[in-house]
C-alpha cells in the first residue's frame, strides 16, 4: 500500500479527494491536515510514501511547509496539489523539494498515476512546466546554488535527465532506451552525484539552468 498525506484547507475539498482514493486498492490516506502547522507535525509522525500539498494553506503556505520539512531532513516524496497554476509556486515548489506538481481539475487516473509515480521514486515535471522553467530561469537564478559541477554529463546521462523532465520513471526510461532497468539507476545515481543534488527534480532544475537542454 503507498501511504498518503493529504493537505487541503477545504474541508470538502479534502474529504472529497480521501473519498475517491479510497477507491483504489493500492493507496491508503494515513493521514491528514488542514493548515501548514498542522501539517509539519503530522506529516513526520505519520511518514507517509507520498504527500499531497496544497500551496494556499492558513498558518504556512505550502512553500513553507516544503521548506521547514527539507529543513528538518522529513520532507517525503510531495505532489503540489493546488487550484492556480502561478510561476512562484510551480518553480519554487519543485526548488523547495517537491517532486511534482499537479492542478486540482485532473482525473482520479492521472492522480493516481502521479502518486504511484512518486512513491516509486519518480517525479512529474511535465513537459510545459519545463518550458516554463527554461523561461523563467532569470528571474529564478539567484534561488539556486553554483552551478558548477565537477565533471560534465556525458551524452547518456543527458539523454536520461531529459526522459526524466519529461516524468518518466526508471522502467519507462528503461523501456525507451532498452536498456536494464538497473543501469538507468546506475546512471541517475551518477548524474545526482555529478550535479550535487539529492533528487531528480532538482537535477532536472539545475541541468535547465545549465544548459545541458
Amino acid at each position: 500500500m503507498i501511504r498518503v498525506c493529504l493537505v487541503e484547507d477545504q474541508t470538502l475539498v479534502r474529504q472529497g479527494i480521501q473519498t475517491l482514493l479510497e477507491l483504489v486498492d493500492d493507496i491508503d490516506v494515513v493521514a491528514e491536515a488542514k493548515d501548514g502547522d498542522e501539517a509539519l507535525r503530522v506529516i513526520p509522525h505519520a511518514k507517509p510514501d507520498v504527500v499531497l500539498l496544497d500551496m494556499y494553506l492558513p498558518k504556512r503556505n505550502g512553500l513553507e511547509v516544503l521548506k521547514a520539512l527539507r529543513e528538518s531532513g522529513s520532507l517525503p516524496s510531495t505532489l503540489i496539489l493546488t487550484t492556480f497554476d502561478e510561476d512562484k509556486f510551480v518553480i519554487g515548489g519543485l526548488q523547495a523539494g517537491a517532486k511534482g506538481y499537479l492542478l486540482k481539475d485532473v482525473s482520479l487516473d492521472q492522480l493516481t498515476s502521479a502518486i504511484r509515480t512518486l512513491a516509486d521514486g519518480g517525479t512529474l515535471v511535465l513537459p510545459a512546466i519545463t518550458q516554463r522553467l527554461l523561461n523563467n530561469l532569470d528571474r529564478f537564478r539567484c534561488d539556486f546554488p553554483s552551478m558548477e559541477t565537477p565533471e560534465r554529463l556525458s551524452g547518456r546521462e543527458i539523454e536520461i535527465l531529459r526522459l526524466v523532465a519529461r516524468g518518466y520513471n526508471n522502467r519507462e526510461i528503461a523501456d525507451a532506451l532498452t536498456i536494464a532497468e538497473g543501469t538507468v539507476k546506475n546512471y541517475i545515481s551518477s548524474v545526482l552525484s555529478k550535479m550535487g543534488v539529492r533528487d531528480r527534480t532538482r537535477a532536472v532544475l539545475k541541468a535547465l539552468e545549465a544548459g545541458y537542454f
